[in-house]
Parts: structure tokens; sequence; C-alpha cells
């Protein structure tokens, strides 16, 4: 072996041979580990060079497709946060495939715990976890997705194996799988409703909680990362990476941009108990943050038993890499960072306004014209919604998604704040120079009830867990309409319907970016259960025969959708103020009471709200929309038309197809009010 190259980490094979080159800072000598097809070890090569802590070497000969690991040897003091174990098999940290199983067994543990005291476990691990796979880079020359503005983007968040599991029209290899997403009947659903921006859930390399296998039940959501760089081998019929970039390519054929939701702020490896499978092996002080005083124990900011050390200048440096490696390679169109908090902590735990690895990742010339979002807090309190660092992040919208809930199942007071997130939450962005599109609204997501369960349930039903319970939030802002859970009552289910309505009218009506979980539009449930991370299954899988039982619903997402995109006024690029729109003397949004009063901002017992919204020039209808989420009528007396006169666009109350209805066959208001039945939404277009 020779001694290769230590500025390009991971395996990067040329003609002649591979470099390898791995970090670690306590290292005493690292092995490399070959196996073959079959998982047996067939060569064990040390590598031979140690440049500023990075272990590398050239291996003349070694192709692509060859299967390895590391054994690190060096200091074992887990009280003192030092896990080296050369008996443990590592995954590299850079590896672009990851192929085989991870299987839980005593000897993925570094130590056994005997009368008090740690062990070192010296039971060879390698029958139990995944391989790395030596990846050459991809000369296939790929198109650039569509490019989407800000202001056009329609998320929609999707699960590749729960999407695709029941599909009627794919074959069972096809089930749950990057090509599955990528067949022309599951593109002819998304194209027919509208959205533009597929936000997948995680597909980067992850394993299953033991607890999990303990019980029969798999990680669905995928949240449990363990390689950054590879795609999940369980989303592939066969070569996981190339199936990925077959599907990116299809998608973006079809006119969607493709996000990626990553997990950077944790690994699979858990707290100080959980397995040795890749950064805790290498140098667990570098790769995570320990406690000050206690090295053996893990800051836990993000819940899930340890917290990536971000911004040590090593794992800035990696994960930026990461990220830039997913654009140019895999085509991939940006990025939602999970718990993107943590991220923002210094290797002391202190928030940084200037954190290293996320300025990096906003100036990286690779992700110049991708998009960046973040879940603006983790599990230790730090909560950045609007305050985000840096300029080109949107964020998740958490307070958009509890006013919306809270609006729509009656609570009063709320007219000022509905107002707020309507008009693009400039009272969270503006402040530090963000605009509309730095919102990402949303009422449901991955991560909580479903829209149809938000308005049949108020109480959750996480049972099937396994935790009794106790998992999954309490804080649900949901309203059952009278009954928890299924009901035969005809007039509860109508109400559901039209609840579920109001809230995608609500959502669609607003500005910034709206984001919609996926199978909301044909109302799917999960049964109550608001944590369905673990439920790899049916209670989590859509069930597509709903797209024919529930037409009705698919249609009013379908026509909401285009009725937002033929408004730019619903996409404005600046938040509304109320003042001169466009240089006009016309405001831009005018906000009434009763009775064209202006809105008593003040009343704690509100539940209605309208408003009229212009259109950005003469040629566009102007909007207006009266919400009444009180439980009676309410007799509007509507302003005048900047046309000739008002048309109905959108009454919730109303059964299908009157619920909306296209311009064409709109008809006109008559009369000076217009009556809005309890706990509706209505939308008149002017003509």
């Amino acid at each position: 072996m020779r001694p290769g190259n230590p500025e390009i980490l991971g395996a990067t094979p040329d003609e002649s041979g591979t470099n390898f080159a791995v970090y670690s800072a306590v290292a005493e000598n690292i092995e490399l580990c070959l196996f073959d097809d079959a998982g047996t070890q067939t060569q064990i090569i040390l590598l031979p060079e140690q440049s500023d802590g990075v272990w590398h070497g050239y291996l003349p000969g070694c192709a692509p497709g060859q299967r390895y690991g590391y054994r690190v040897h060096g200091p074992f003091d887990p009280a003192d946060g030092l896990r080296c174990n050369a008996a443990k098999l590592l995954l590299d940290p850079y590896a672009r495939e990851i192929v085989g199983d991870f299987k839980w067994d005593p000897a993925v543990y570094d130590y056994r715990e005997k009368n008090g005291e740690l062990q070192i476990n010296r039971d060879d691990s390698a029958p139990f976890v995944p391989r790395s796979v030596v990846r050459a880079a991809s000369d296939e020359q790929m198109s650039d997705g569509p490019a989407i503005s800000w202001g056009d983007s329609i998320f929609y968040e999707c699960n590749v194996r729960g999407y695709t599991m029941r599909h009627p029209a794919l074959d069972e290899s096809e089930r749950g799988t990057f090509d599955g997403l990528r067949h022309k009947d599951v593109l002819a659903h998304l194209k027919s409703l509208g959205v533009n921006t597929i936000e997948l859930m995680p597909v980067q390399t992850f394993i299953d909680e033991q607890h999990l296998a303990k019980q029969k039940l798999r990680n669905y959501w995928g949240y449990n990362t363990v390689g950054f760089f590879a795609p999940m081998q369980r989303y592939a019929r066969g070569d996981a990476v190339t199936e990925f970039r077959d599907m990116v390519r299809t998608l973006h054929d079809a006119g969607f941009e493709v996000i990626m939701d990553v997990a950077y702020n944790h690994t699979g490896e858990a707290d100080h108990r959980g397995p040795s499978l890749c950064l805790r092996g290498l140098d667990n002080r570098t790769y995570y943050r320990t406690e000050p005083d206690d090295h053996g124990a893990y800051v836990n900011d993000t819940g899930c038993g340890n917290t990536i050390n971000a911004n040590h200048p090593l794992v800035s440096q990696m994960l930026q890499q990461c990220v830039d490696y997913w654009v140019r390679e895999m085509h991939v169109d940006g990025f939602r960072f999970d718990l993107a908090s943590a991220l923002a902590r210094g290797e002391d735990g202190v928030p940084l306004h200037h954190a290293p690895v996320l300025w990096n990742i906003e100036f990286s010339p690779t992700l110049a014209d991708t998009h960046l979002i973040a879940e603006a807090w983790d599990a230790a309190g730090a909560h950045q919604l609007g305050n985000f660092p840096g300029f080109r992040w949107a964020e998740w919208n958490g307070d958009y998604r509890d006013t919306v809930r809270r609006f729509v199942a009656g609570e009063p007071g709320l007219t000022g704040r509905i107002a707020s997130r309507l008009a693009g939450s400039g009272d969270l962005f503006a402040d530090d120079g963000g605009l509309p599109i730095n919102s990402i609204n949303f009422v449901t997501c991955h991560d909580g009830f479903t829209m149809l369960d938000l308005v049949s349930y108020q109480h959750k039903r996480n049972e099937a867990n396994g935790e009794q319970n106790r998992d999954g939030t309490d804080a649900n802002w949901a309203w059952n309409c009278g009954v928890e859970g299924p009901t035969d009552d005809p007039a509860i289910n109508a109400l559901r319907r039209r609840q579920v309505r109001n809230c995608l009218a609500i959502l669609l009506l607003s500005q910034g970016v709206p984001m919609m979980l996926a199978g909301d539009e044909m109302l799917r449930t999960q049964n109550g259960n608001n944590n369905a991370w673990c439920q790899d299954n049916e209670l989590s899988w859509i069930d597509w025969s709903l797209v024919d039982e529930n037409a009705d619903a698919v249609r009013f997402v379908r026509e909401m959708i285009a009725l937002r995109k033929r408004h730019p006024a619903l996409r404005r690029s600046r938040f509304l103020t109320g003042k001169d729109n466009e240089g006009s003397s016309v405001p831009d949004i005018k906000w009434y009471g009763a009775n064209l009063a202006a809105p008593d901002w003040g009343n704690h017992d509100g539940r209605s709200l309208a408003f009229t919204l212009v259109g950005i020039d003469a040629d566009e209808p102007a909007l207006h929309v009266i919400m009444n989420m009180s439980g009676e009528p309410l007799q509007h007396l509507l302003p005048e038309p900047s046309g000739t006169q008002w048309r109905v666009a959108v009454d919730t109350a109303a059964a299908s197809p009157a619920d909306i209805v296209r311009p064409a066959d709109q008809q006109a208001v008559e009369d000076e009010y217009f009556r809005v039945l309890e706990r509706s939404v209505v939308v008149l277009e002017s003509a």
C-alpha cells in the first residue's frame, strides 16, 4: 500500500486503484479490512500514513465495488470518552454506498458492564454490521431540475417507502423503492394535484433501534442515520445509488424538484450504551459533543441520545461536503435540516449566530441555487423560529401550524395572530430582513396527526408504538367535531370534511411557501397515532383506494392549488402592508371585521376575519376571503368589487362540486350580503 493522499477523505478510486483516507486524532493504527461479496474478510492492511489526524493509503488494483470497513487501534476508556476498539468493524463516514443489514447482537457494543466496571468487548462485530463499498464518481450527465422559485413552490412531504408500498400499479419488487416513486402512475397523481416540490423523508442509510427490533417494529421515518453519504439500501431493488439518481432524473423530467430531509444533528449510535458502528469508534470526542465534566456521557440536545459536534472544524467540513455531494452527484435541489438549531450550537453548546457549519453550507458555491430549510429548534430549548442564522434559510413555521389549528378548531381571540400567519408571518421574519418565502407553512407533517385525524381525535392513540402512549406530543390543538375517532354519524363526518377543507384553504391562501403531507388530499388516517415513526406497516402506508373513495377531497386540493397558481397576489415577494399596492393608491390588503368595519383585534371572543387581496396587476382578479370559525352563520356585508361583481370561487360549507368552482363556472353574488355558514371559508373572485 502506498502513502496516498490525505486531502480527499473517503474511498476514492481511479483507473489504477483506490485512495483511502479517514480521520481519527486518537488512533494509534487503523486497519483497512477488505471483504468479498459473501461477507468474508479477505485482507487486513494497515493504513501506512497519518497526516494531521488523517490516516491514508493508496491501494493499487482496488476497484469500485470493493467492500470494506475500518478497525481502529487506540485508547479505550469509555469513562473519558475514548472508544477505540479494533474488534468493531466501522463504516467509513464518507462511504458513498453501504450494503448489508445491521443485526442487533452483543458484539456490536464496544464494552460490557460487569460488576460496575466497564470492560472492553472483544467480540468481532463484523458478522452483524454493514459494509462500506468503494464507489466511483458518476460521469453521467444529468439535466438540472426545473428551478422552481420559492414563491411558486408547493411542497409535498413524502416517505419513499410508505408512498409506494400499496400502490396497485407497482409490482412487488417496485414497492417501497426509489423505482416505485418514479413510476408513471405515481407521478400522474402528483402532477394532477399541482404540487411541484417533493420533500423526501430521510433516505440516507439508517438503522432500526434495538427496542424496535425486540417488538418486531422498524424505524419508518428514518431519523437514525449511520451513513450520511449513502442512500438507504432498503429503498432499492439493487444498486441504491443508481436507482436514487434515476428517481431524481425522472422527477426532474416530470417537472418536480427534489428536497431531502436530512438529520445531521445525531446518529444511530445513540447514547453511551449504543452500538459502535462508525464515528464513535473512530474518534468519539471529535464527532460527538460530550459533557464537559464527564466525557463518558453525551450531550443530548436532540432527544436521541447523542449530538453531532457539528462545529468542530473537521465535522463541519464533513457535513458541508456531504450536502455538496448530494447536489453535485445525486442532483437534489435542496435540503430540510432536522432539528437544525442543534447545528447552530458551538462545541460548548452555546448557540452561535455565526455557526461555521451553517454559514459554510450557505456560502458553498455548489449549493448556490438550492433550497435550504431549517427546522429552527432542537430538543434542548433552542427555539430560533424567525431568528435562524443566515440569510438564505427558509424555516418550518411551527407557529403557523399551531395558530391555524387553534383557529379552525374554534378557539377565540386569534384574529390578529391568524392575520399575521396569512400575511406571511412578518412579525416573525421581517425584523431580520426575511421575506414571506422564509416561512414554510404547514398544518400537518409527518410528525403528528394526519389532516383527517386532526379533526377526528383530540387525544393521541399511540399504543401500537409500545410505549404505553407516552410518546408523541399532547399539544395537538385538535378538535374531534364532537366524537372521538370514527363514527357513522353523517353530520359529524360532513363537518370533519369541511374542517379539512378549511385547513387546506387557509394553507393555500397564505403568503409564504405551503407544504402538504402526502395522503392528506385523500383523507388518509393513522387511527389517531400522532407519532408513527416506528409503524412501517399499513398504518403509515398510503392506501391508494382512498383516491377514488374520497375523490371529492382530492378534487378540492387540486382546485385550491390551481386557484393559488392563478393568483400571483397569493405569492408576493414582500410582506403585505395594507398600504399602496405596486405604486397604486389601492391597498395591497384590507382587513375587515363585522359589516366592513376594521377588525376588533382585541376581541377575545372573535372567531371570524375577512380580507380583500388585490391583484398585483390590472389583469389579476381581486380576492375577498371570509373565514367564519364560530358556531353560528355570519351575514357578511361585501365591499365593492374591483371589477363589476363578486363571484363565488370557494365555499367550504357547500357540497362538492360547489365547494370550489373554476372561474368559467362561478356564480355571481347578487346581494350586498353573503351568508357564510358556521365553520367555513368563503373565497370570492372579482370579475
